[in-house]
């Protein structure tokens, strides 16, 4: 289906349908770049910014999906992806945010040089646990151009050299977005499905539905790897996804997730 038909079908049942319902049937009925697109956009128009959307996005995604989202923002929104968030964002979170979307992380083979791994445990050691205060930008470098298996090398070096998890010294290095959007790339580094599945149980969990979690994540990996996630989601939670969204959403919007999710064999 062409774009434009779908945008008149998408316009159509906005005027249809209504709540949660409605946000997740128009979320199916974008191109998935497209619709990529759009949550970040969103994350950033009005008033305040939703921080959470736009790391999950930006930190998940490969070079080249990020190169796809960045060239469909632009073509729907006539804007720069990273011009925005640019202007929305600041210091070191900004930094991090723009290191990201500039993708240098996929340019890195398999190949991991230990010597180089090693170096980097050091320079993280000696950005954080080894002075007071923390040089922000040595950790958003190597974070943000190195390779995923580079980077699992990384880790376990400088828990030898720390004698705790990178996580752990993020923690008690930085806090607010910053810190998450570090934990983020760590957490999509070492497993991205245990990324995801971490993502919908707790848009699940507790009193109140994140529901833009929810649709987002299972819209935008169902084509992807949401078998995968699902079978992470069980592992970790010793409960099926399918299972905590029966008992957490109803009706047609309900239904509708539950099909989206697929069985749970």
């Amino acid at each position: 289906m062409a774009w434009w038909k779908a945008w008149d079908l998408t316009e159509t049942l906005k005027s249809e349908l209504s709540g949660k319902f409605e946000r997740l049937i128009v979320a199916l009925m974008y191109p998935p770049y497209r619709y990529e697109a759009k949550e970040l956009h969103d994350a950033m128009k009005g008033l305040g910014t939703k921080e959470g959307v736009i790391i999950e996005i930006l930190a998940s995604r490969t070079k080249n999906q990020l190169q796809e989202i960045m060239k469909a923002y632009e073509e729907d929104y006539g804007a720069s992806l990273e011009e925005d968030i640019q202007a929305d964002t600041s210091g070191y979170l900004e930094r991090i945010l723009v290191c990201l979307l500039q993708g240098s992380r996929d340019d890195v083979s398999g190949f991991v040089d230990p010597g180089l791994a090693v170096q980097d445990a050091q320079d993280l050691y000696a950005a954080g646990e080894k002075i007071h205060g923390t040089d922000e930008m040595k950790f958003i470098t190597i974070l943000c151009t190195r390779s995923a298996t580079h980077l699992m090398r990384v880790f376990e070096e400088y828990e030898k050299i720390a004698s705790k998890s990178i996580e752990d010294s993020i923690k008690s290095e930085t806090h607010g977005s910053l810190e998450e959007a570090m934990l983020t790339v760590v957490k999509c580094t070492q497993n991205l499905h245990s990324y995801f599945a971490e993502r919908l149980y707790y848009a699940l969990k507790g009193a109140g539905t994140r529901d833009g979690t929810l649709i987002r994540n299972i819209v935008s990996r169902s084509e992807i790897d949401l078998n995968l996630i699902k079978c992470q989601f069980t592992k970790m939670y010793g409960k099926t996804l399918s299972s905590m969204i029966m008992g957490d959403t109803s009706g047609d919007y309900k239904n509708a997730l539950l099909n989206l999710v697929g069985s749970d064999s």
